[in-house]
């Protein structure tokens, strides 16, 4: 998200932009003007500004004399499922090393609720005069160079000045702000996150009551929402994966005390997903011995994105039932991904796990093919 926020803060907001990473092969790519991931639109604009008010540097001396510091690194969970904040904490006091007094630190990720309180306390506790807001991204990944400037900006921060600075910030890209105090946007964007991953769930609980009575979801879901506006916000079926909503809903869960039982079922759908699929394909017809093709390793279509994607546990499951499973991705960097017309030629069964565009116009010659998203024009049913 960084990225994004800094091309269109030099190319729309005017000012001197410095991005700061800790990967040599990534700063040295976005200072030729190249994008390191999939962002449409983006390397257009990058091109534009990079090496006149936008660079990228792996020094930290950039920091000394910023007006403003954002920070991506958010909360991430641990192998327990529950929020990490001292990293967040490690990189805070990395900051504070370098951030000079009157300047404004701007959280962005999302962290784990009462986190700003505790960064603007422990800033504080140290004496200094530095100011703190939190201004959660909302964007969705692909999509950053629009939504950053149509979509309404939430500012907070625990004291005027620091809200007036954020205001005024964002109000340079964007002319929509929504003002709240930090506890508020911190629940605002695990609500937003979570909101998305349950409404997601439900289509997917959904599917399979329909898939396992023989039934067609699309055909379904089309008659519900077909002109009528109190369904509109009927999703479609898919895997629902990324960095972003299955974590956010651990951390409201953890928030809650573990009572957010919503919460809770959505992620055992969506992450239960793959394995119906996978126990129906082997309940039609033993998978031990066959081959399983595996079309799209991102988390979702048209990204180059593989983190938590559910495409990877589609082929360990199917690896279990004793498959072997073939795997393509036109985006995805991961040398163990065979070529498409291989992955078509040998495969006995063709899953589409992320609805890629350029998988429309193939033909599967009538082998069997399972595609939750419909993507392919037709719902294809298990």
């Amino acid at each position: 998200m960084g990225l994004p926020l800094g091309i269109v803060l030099a190319s729309r907001g005017g000012a001197q932009v410095a991005l700061l990473d800790i990967d040599p092969g990534r700063v040295d790519t976005v200072n030729r003007g190249c994008m390191p991931f999939l962002e449409a639109g983006a390397e257009e604009i990058l091109k534009q500004v990079i090496g006149k008010n936008l660079r990228a540097t792996l020094d930290s001396a950039c920091l000394r004399g910023a007006d403003v510091v954002i920070t991506v690194v958010g909360t991430p969970v641990d192998e327990h499922l529950n929020p990490t904040v001292h990293l967040s904490y490690r990189n805070v006091d990395r900051l504070l090393e370098y951030i000079r007094d009157g300047s404004l630190l701007i959280l962005r990720s999302t962290v784990y609720p009462g986190m700003t309180r505790l960064v603007y306390r422990r800033i504080q506790a140290l004496n200094r005069k530095i100011h703190v807001a939190f201004c959660p991204e909302r964007i969705a990944e692909g999509k950053a160079m629009e939504e950053l400037i149509k979509l309404p900006q939430i500012v907070a921060a625990f004291e005027p000045e620091a809200q007036e600075k954020a205001h005024e910030l964002f109000l340079s890209i964007t002319s929509k702000i929504i003002g709240l105090t930090p506890p508020e946007a911190e629940l605002a964007k695990l609500f937003s996150n979570s909101w998305r991953y349950i409404n997601f769930a439900i289509s997917n609980q959904f599917y399979i009551l329909a898939e396992s009575y023989g039934l067609d979801f699309y055909r379904i879901q089309d008659a519900v929402t077909r002109e009528y506006p109190r369904m509109s916000g009927f999703a479609r079926a898919g895997f629902t994966a990324g960095p972003c909503l299955l974590k956010d809903t651990l951390q409201l869960s953890a928030f809650s005390g573990n009572n957010f039982f919503m919460g809770h079922a959505a992620m055992l759908i969506n992450e239960g997903l793959p394995g119906y699929v996978i126990d129906m394909l082997d309940q039609r017809r033993p998978l031990d011995g066959r081959t399983v093709g595996i079309l799209g390793m991102a988390f979702k279509g048209e990204s180059d994105d593989p983190r938590s994607s559910l495409s990877y546990k589609l082929k360990k499951l199917a690896g279990f039932k004793g498959a072997r499973v073939l795997c393509h991705d036109p985006y995805v960097p991961d040398p163990d991904l065979q070529p498409l017309d291989t992955v078509l030629k040998e495969s006995d069964v063709v899953i589409v796990a992320a609805p890629h565009k350029m998988y429309r116009q193939l033909s599967f010659d009538g082998r069997e093919v399972v595609d939750i998203w419909a993507s392919l024009g037709n719902a294809i049913r298990l």
